[in-house]
């Protein structure tokens, strides 16, 4: 590879999971899948966009669920080779007293018109490291504490690194998906040092690297933010100067949390929904956050059949996504003839892969995302017995969840299990189906193939949430608790329907309470079932709105276009 040769980008994108392809499992869920929409838009917008990212040759895991819904977990093997393309350097960095080289594997994100987003995949399985050096970058989110802090260490440090042995000499903005690539910003402020000795103060060179920072934080949940002791991080990084010096200045509370160390060296922060930006301004008092909306790439996560639609009805829609909202005057019966295409793909899968027996017929509710307690995957069947009432006089109902809970969170596992003996329980009054190993090619059936999008979260957990967006855009309305986008995407019966209002829960750990369950089967029984079965029209009147009214804004050309003009080159 002729490295002289490659794009000069002023954008550096870093992420520590980005979903490039399902085939390429270095993602666990949202957070990854949200970086690749965002490099994918990128692309298609020609910006001068470059991504940095972690290798994962083990993938997050491989998700095994037995007939009770216990859930196991392999190692995903993947031929790296088949996917990337080597890049002829390394670099290295110093962890403890251990020199640890870095390759980079390259994969190229081709853009509607034709531009490039080079994405780079950072790799220690490098002949001279040790072998648990080697294994740093293996699997996404595994490990110890150190191995965690060891694996940032690589991608913040090394990214920068990466970039510079490849010509990215003019990057005028770092953009920090999250708090686990801010290790940068030692990195930058080292370089500072090198280009002008100890000119000025240490303030003055925070301050420096701040005009050059993007950070957006993406979960409400104090788990989700990384925190290492700080004798663990004098020790990892006890040959970074910068940490050493800076640790005072940077650190919080004797640990190093990677939040606040992205907070304080940032010159813009969002949040990824306007609720999540009052969230975390209350969780981060002190530093100014604002928000810009998450959204999905349109034409990933819609069907092919609604691709071929919009393709006939909507030629633009590619180039300019906000044109969806023409959407308005596509014929129902086409939007119906095309759900229903997406539908029978969805059906045929789950009968394939599981003993469901759905029928195309019936109407389908999908809950699609990780498995953790706040999101309440079985608020559905909190009364199993009204549940059944309701399909007795209603119609027919069946239900198509998947997600992974984490190897560690027993709490979310056990979710899956409830799910697997609410299925028992109901004795195929209605039918349920767990889908396994949920990536994105599942993602994709289910938003575009369900009747219904369900999301329950305890507000206000849910950041942002994009499962209801991608629903959206093939025509799918959400029935969802108002928090993350749904506050800004629910207009009542016209784009979908709300469960309660917007009101934070308190209790912990995460409960449901008697009123939304209440709220929950009331508009199943009373207003969308009825709707579905007895009034088509009607209902395919709502899905049209979801398209033309959600679909139009909640994509990520239109998030990109606002990170354009609030955060890179404002």
């Amino acid at each position: 590879m002729n490295i002289t040769n490659m794009t000069q980008a002023s954008i550096a994108y870093f992420s520590m999971e980005i979903a490039l392809e399902s085939a390429i499992p270095t993602y666990s869920g949202g957070l990854g899948v949200l970086a690749g929409d965002t490099l994918r838009s990128a692309a298609d917008a020609g910006l001068p966009i470059v991504g940095i990212t972690l290798l994962s040759r083990h993938g997050y895991f491989r998700q095994i669920l037995d007939e009770n819904g216990n859930q196991s977990e392999q190692p995903v093997w993947w031929p790296v080779d088949d996917y990337l393309v080597p890049v002829d350097l390394h670099i290295s960095l110093t962890l403890e007293d251990r020199e640890v080289a870095v390759s980079a594997w390259r994969y190229d994100i081709q853009g509607y018109g034709g531009d490039i987003v080079p994405v780079f995949l950072l790799d220690t399985d490098c002949d001279n490291n040790s072998d648990y050096d080697r294994k740093l970058t293996d699997q996404l989110y595994g490990g110890d504490a150190e191995y965690r802090l060891c694996q940032e260490a690589v991608l913040g440090i090394g990214g920068i690194r990466i970039l510079r042995a490849l010509g990215y000499h003019n990057i005028e903005r770092y953009h920090m998906n999250e708090g686990h690539s801010s290790l940068l910003i030692f990195e930058l402020l080292d370089e500072l040092k090198q280009s002008q000795g100890n000119a000025g103060s240490k303030q003055d060179r925070i301050a420096h690297i701040r005009q050059q920072c993007v950070f957006t934080t993406h979960t409400p949940v104090a788990a989700g933010h990384d925190r290492f002791s700080q004798e663990m991080a004098y020790r990892v990084l006890k040959r970074c100067d910068p940490f050493q010096e800076c640790a005072d200045e940077l650190c919080c509370y004797n640990e190093l949390n990677l939040t606040y160390l992205a907070l304080e060296a940032s010159r813009y922060v969002n949040g990824v929904a306007k609720r999540h930006r009052e969230t975390s301004q209350k969780m981060f008092s002190g530093y100014p956050i604002d928000s810009i909306t998450n959204g999905v790439h349109a034409y990933t996560w819609t069907s092919d059949a609604m691709r071929k639609l919009f393709d006939e009805r909507i030629p633009d829609w590619r180039l300019d996504n906000s044109i969806l909202r023409y959407a308005i005057s596509i014929e129902k019966e086409e939007i119906f003839l095309a759900h229903q295409a997406a539908k029978q793909t969805l059906v045929e899968y789950v009968n394939k892969v599981s003993n469901a027996g759905m029928d195309q017929r019936i109407m389908t509710i999908g809950f699609a995302r990780r498995a953790t307690p706040y999101k309440r995957a079985t608020m559905i069947f909190n009364d199993i017995e009204r549940l059944r009432k309701i399909t007795q006089h209603c119609g027919k109902l069946q239900l198509v969840f998947a997600g992974k809970a984490h190897p560690q969170d027993q709490g979310g596992k056990a979710l899956i299990r409830e799910i697997f003996s609410s299925r028992d329980k109901l004795n195929g009054d209605i039918r349920i189906a767990y889908l396994p190993d949920y990536d994105m090619e599942i993602g994709r059936l289910i938003t575009a193939g369900v009747d219904l999008w369900l999301n329950t979260p305890m507000p206000p957990m849910e950041a942002s949430g994009t499962s209801g967006m991608k629903a959206a855009l093939n025509g799918v309305p959400s029935l969802s608790v108002l928090d993350g986008w749904w506050i800004e995407g629910c207009i009542e019966g016209v784009t979908g329907w709300a469960i309660g209002n917007s009101e934070p829960h308190e209790q912990q750990p995460p409960t449901v309470t008697e009123a939304e369950t209440n709220i929950l089967y009331s508009k199943l029984e009373n207003l969308i079932m009825p709707l579905y079965y007895q009034n088509r029209d009607a209902y395919l009147e709502v899905m049209r709105h979801a398209i033309a009214i959600n679909g139009s804004f909640f994509n990520t050309e239109r998030m990109m276009s606002q990170y354009v003009t609030k955060a890179y080159f404002k």
